[in-house]
């Protein structure tokens, strides 16, 4: 396999790997150090000149590979370099996506998705009724979901909750859904520059700030409710995710706790992965301090912070 090749290429010259991130090598010398980090055959190089040099010469001695030069383009993502920054966005595969879609030449809208109904039997979400039809083949639901998720797991949070509340109905999606995916898609043909830009003269810029919050009952239907967090970096997102929660929560409080936990849960991988990178190439740390996980739910915080006894 590629990657056991190229994995014991790099230990043998002194790279070195973790489990928490087995697709980044990363060697530190005298001269500095150079990280690797590998998507199936490509390859995003990161360090020292010196040392990124000598892994450049290192890896076209085994195997046939061209060098791109400073990254611009990668697995559909756009990078932007300037004097104060990168900017990470998709706006060519955005506009790829509108126009697979029709929808290249529709109204720009300025919100993701209507605002839905207390009612649940006027929620435009709600699920397919017994009076309507399940769209057939001929309407690429599962494919503008596919190409949305794309966007909304990369450089698009903005959409995240949109387009997971569409993505529950890929089995039996009805006009209404459709409709919604529509919706979305005029919302990016207003915003198709969007993207996120990591400032380097952010006064933060190496320090997480983790947002968590739930949606309780965000999902009538079935009694569930949604979990949303997000992780900034020098204010900018570098990790975030909306999903249904896969408990039933009691409460408005309970579902605050459950979403708090996968935030928790991320945050302990991202310290990791950061810590990982910055000692292997003797880096100054930034995980001595605690990571401040933002709630807004005061029975949560109570619960969590205080002595809780059932």
């Amino acid at each position: 396999m590629w990657y056991n090749r190229l994995s014991k290429y790099l230990l043998k010259e002194g790279y070195t790997n973790d489990p928490i991130c087995p697709c980044v090598f990363i060697k530190k010398s005298e001269s500095g150090f150079a990280i690797v980090a590998v998507y199936v055959d490509d390859m995003n190089l990161i360090g020292t000149s010196e040392e990124l040099q000598r892994t450049v010469n290192y890896l076209k001695r085994e195997f046939e590979m061209k060098d791109l030069g400073k990254t611009k383009y990668c697995l559909g993502l756009q990078i932007e370099h300037n004097a104060n920054g990168i900017l990470v966005h998709q706006s060519t595969y955005t506009e790829k996506v509108l126009k697979r879609f029709g929808m290249d030449k529709a109204h720009p809208l300025s919100t993701p998705m209507v605002v839905r109904s207390l009612d649940i039997k006027k929620d435009p979400y709600r699920p397919k009724g017994d009076d309507e039809i399940v769209l057939g083949p001929e309407v690429p639901y599962l494919s503008a979901i596919g190409a949305l998720l794309y966007l909304a797991q990369c450089t698009r949070p903005d959409i995240s909750f949109s387009v997971n509340l569409l993505a529950r109905y890929s089995s039996a999606p009805t006009w209404r859904h459709w409709t919604g995916i529509k919706h979305v898609l005029r919302y990016l043909r207003g915003t198709t520059d969007m993207g996120l830009f990591y400032s380097s003269e952010s006064t933060n810029a190496q320090s997480i700030i983790g947002y968590a919050d739930a949606g309780y009952l965000s999902d009538p239907h079935q009694g569930r409710s949604q979990t949303g967090y997000v992780f900034t970096c020098g204010g900018t997102a570098i990790s975030w995710r909306s999903t249904k929660q896969t408990l039933v929560a009691t409460s408005s409080n309970h579902s605050e706790i459950l979403a708090l936990h996968e935030a928790s849960r991320e945050c302990v991988w991202l310290r990791s992965v950061i810590h990982h990178i910055r000692s292997t190439c003797a880096l100054p740390s930034t995980t001595d301090t605690p990571t401040i996980l933002n709630e807004d739910n005061a029975a949560c915080i109570a619960q969590i912070t205080g002595i809780y006894q059932r």
